[in-house]
């Protein structure tokens, strides 16, 4: 078993007890989008991105109430040189949008998995998972009388319950306009108005200014 098979048989055991918007389907999607940004950055390090996608979420504090716990055990059994487990880290770092409290993507393989990531955060899949969480945490599908927060502390972005259509103006609607690699944006384009069209019919359908 070489090192990407055994670290995906263990993350594999940890995405199972996630629901449907980050198990291990969305970690397969982000790693199919990173290998498609990837093909036009030829000296990206792979292997650091392909590790860093496989670990990134399981240590989400959505799902985990001891932040690192499972990011570090899991890493450890990967017998990883100090200089790799240290580039992995700062990738996965640099993911999260954290209500716009942002790390600054500083390498190309940092940029890449971000903009992977963050694909799969929009468009059809992105839409599809928006809900499955909303409906995993018992979110309304859309509030009319919620008002989008523009300002927002990182506890207060991950702890009100907000409607999943809220969701969308709060993270959603600005992730295309910040991707990192020309491939990210380019892919972007689509799935950005594919969500826009999606609101426009939720309004038409639900009469609400949503």
């Amino acid at each position: 078993m070489n090192l990407i098979e055994l670290c995906e048989n263990l993350v594999k055991d940890v995405y199972m007890h996630f629901d449907a918007s980050h198990d291990f389907q969305h970690i397969e999607r982000v790693r199919k989008n990173a290998f498609e940004i990837a093909d036009t950055e030829p000296i990206a390090d792979r292997e650091i991105i392909e590790l860093a996608v496989l670990l990134h979420d399981v240590s989400d504090p959505k799902y985990s109430t001891a932040e690192k716990q499972e990011e570090e055990r899991i890493i450890k059994q990967l017998n990883l040189s100090e200089e790799k487990i240290a580039k992995v880290k700062e990738v996965i770092k640099a993911i999260s949008f954290n209500g716009g409290h942002e790390v600054k993507a500083d390498t190309l393989e940092a940029k890449i998995v971000r903009d992977a990531d963050r694909l799969d955060a929009i468009g059809a899949v992105g839409i599809a998972r928006t809900f499955a969480y909303g409906g995993a945490k018992g979110r309304l599908l859309y509030d009319a009388s919620e008002t989008p927060r523009e300002n927002m502390s990182v506890e207060e972005y991950r702890t009100k319950k907000t409607a999943s259509v809220t969701h969308f103006y709060e993270k959603l609607l600005k992730l295309s306009e910040g991707m990192q690699t020309q491939k990210g944006k380019e892919l972007a384009v689509e799935r950005h108005a594919f969500m826009e069209l999606f609101l426009e019919n939720l309004r038409k359908e639900t009469g609400e200014y949503i």
